[in-house]
C-alpha cells in the first residue's frame, strides 16, 4: 500500500518537528499542511525530507486537510493517513492503522481514544460523546471517537467526495466524511489507542460551543434531510462498535516484512 501522511498544523512550532520526523519513519509520503501559523512552524521543519504547503493565513483544519488530501492523491497514494501536528496523536501507530486498511480496504479507519479515556479533559470528553451520539444515529452504525482526527482514508473514496472545505467547515469535515461515506456503504473501523494529551503542546483549537454548534448544525441537516432516519438511531444504540486490532492479522506481519520495520518483537510468525 502505497501511504502518504498529512499533518495539519496551526501554530505548532513545539511539537511539528518531532511529530514529523516520527511520521517520516512510517512513510515516505509525508506532507504538513501550515495552515497560516506565525509560530515559526514552518522553519521548524527545515531539512526534513517532507512536502510542507503553506496556507497564507488561517484557513481551519477542513481546507489544510483537503488540501493535503488533493496533494497525497496527486501522488497517487492508495489511502491517506490524518494526524495532529500537536502531540495527541502517535505516529507509531500509523503501522496498525495500515495494517488495519489492508484488511479492510474498502473502510475508514480510525485511531479510537480508548484507552486512558480519562487523561481527555472535560470539555473534549463531552464533545466526544455529542459527536458520538449523533454522528452514529446520521451515519447508521455505531462509531467510536467520531472525533478522532487519527484516520486513514481509502484513496478511492476521497477521490468520490466533494464536501464543503472552507474556512465555515472548520472541524466538521472529519465528521461529513463519515456520514458521506456511510451513504455510498463505506464504514469506519476503530483500533484502539491511548488518549495522550502532552503537557508541552498548545491549547487545543476546538472551541467546545462554537465547534459543537458547528458540528450540530450540519448534523441537524443531514438527520433533517434523512426524515430523522429512525432505523440509523436504532441500528446505533443496539449494535457493537466494529473495533479491531489489527496485530492479530495475517496483514499486519506481510506489510511489516515487505516495509522492514519488522523487530525481533514484532508479533513475525
Amino acid at each position: 500500500m502505497n501511504c502518504a501522511i498529512v499533518i495539519p498544523a496551526f501554530n505548532e512550532a513545539r511539537t511539528i518537528r518531532d511529530i514529523a520526523q516520527r511520521s517520516l519513519a512510517q512513510c515516505d509520503i509525508v506532507i504538513v499542511v501550515d495552515d497560516g501559523s506565525t509560530d515559526g512552524t514552518a522553519a521548524a521543519l527545515d531539512g526534513l525530507p517532507l512536502t510542507l504547503l503553506r496556507n497564507d493565513r488561517n484557513r481551519g483544519k477542513a481546507a489544510a486537510l483537503w488540501s493535503g488530501f488533493a496533494e497525497g492523491l496527486g501522488r497517487g497514494a492508495d489511502a491517506i493517513v490524518t494526524l495532529d501536528g500537536d502531540g495527541q496523536h502517535q505516529p507509531e501507530d500509523v503501522e496498525r492503522l495500515i495494517a488495519a486498511g489492508l484488511a479492510h480496504p474498502a473502510s475508514i479507519v480510525i485511531g479510537a481514544r480508548l484507552r486512558r479515556v480519562a487523561a481527555a479533559p472535560r470539555a473534549r470528553r463531552f464533545a466526544n460523546r455529542f459527536g458520538d451520539f449523533f454522528l452514529s444515529w446520521t451515519c447508521g452504525y455505531p462509531i467510536a471517537d467520531s472525533q478522532s482526527g487519527l484516520r486513514l482514508y481509502p484513496a478511492a473514496l476521497l477521490r468520490a467526495l466533494d464536501l464543503p472545505h472552507d474556512e465555515n467547515a472548520g472541524f466538521t469535515l472529519e465528521s461529513e466524511i463519515l456520514i458521506a461515506a456511510a451513504a455510498l456503504g463505506c464504514r469506519s473501523v476503530a483500533i484502539p489507542i491511548d488518549a495522550v494529551y502532552p503537557a508541552v503542546s498548545r491549547r487545543s483549537h476546538f472551541r467546545p460551543v462554537r465547534d459543537i454548534v458547528r458540528i450540530g448544525r450540519m448534523l441537524g441537516r443531514h438527520l433533517f434531510a434523512q426524515r430523522m432516519n429512525p432505523r440509523g438511531l436504532w441500528n446505533s444504540l443496539r449494535k457493537p462498535v466494529w473495533v479491531f486490532e489489527p496485530a492479530t492479522v495475517p496483514e499486519y506481519n506481510a506489510w511489516r516484512r515487505a516495509t522492514g520495520t519488522a523487530t525481533s518483537a514484532s508479533p513475525i510468525d
